[in-house]
Parts: C-alpha cells; structure tokens; sequence
C-alpha cells in the first residue's frame, strides 16, 4: 500500500514540477528542461527529480544553477499544490538519457548514409 502512495506521490509531483518550471519561473537562464522522471523516498522526505536540458554545456550549466536557486520556491509551491504533511526536500538530477539516445541515433544515421 505503501509504494503505491510514494508512486503517486512522485508522478503528482513530477506533474507539478513540470507545469511549475513551464509557467511560473520567470529565471532566463532555465533553457529546454523537461522532467524525465521523479523518484521519491519512502518516507516522503526526499524527492529525486530527473531533467534532461537541451543545449550546449554552458546552457546546461546555467539552468541546472537557476533550478538550484529556485528550489525554494518550487518546494513552497508543491506545498502548497499538494496537500502533505511535509513538503519532500527537492534534489534535481541531471538525466543524460535523451541526450544520449538522440547521440547514438546521430551516429545511426551517418553509419546509414557511408553505407550508401
């Protein structure tokens, strides 16, 4: 019973995170960054929030700073959003997935193309 609460939980707040960093965050320096996945503790003490952010090195670096910097503020919105008992500390993860997945694709299609 207990993981299918923790599992709602991380989706609601992967839910949240994503409309909050998309309207209400007004940091010029958060670029393309689209939440991947959430994965919370059991305890709801701490929340693990998995980005992908397009663009280059500098790009990246910048909105992983303004995503640290507004922690409060999205932490006080999930609080407010969802009704629990202590708001999850948020921890913010890079997610090198996407980035990967759209490398090894590139790679894909120049093999494709010496072939022909």
């Amino acid at each position: 019973m207990a993981k299918v609460r923790v599992g709602r939980v991380g989706e609601q707040i992967k839910k949240e995170i994503s409309q909050l960093i998309q309207y209400e965050l007004k940091d010029p320096r958060v670029g393309f960054v689209t939440v991947t996945g959430v994965e919370v503790t059991g305890d709801l003490s701490q929340a693990i929030i998995y980005v992908s952010i397009m663009g280059s090195e500098e790009e990246v670096k910048d909105s992983q700073m303004a995503l640290e910097k507004a922690k409060g503020f999205l932490r006080t919105e999930i609080g407010k959003r969802i009704r629990l008992r202590h708001t999850p500390e948020l921890i913010f993860k890079i997610d090198e997935s996407i980035a990967y997945g759209s490398k090894i694709e590139k790679l894909l299609k120049e093999i494709k193309e010496t072939d022909q």
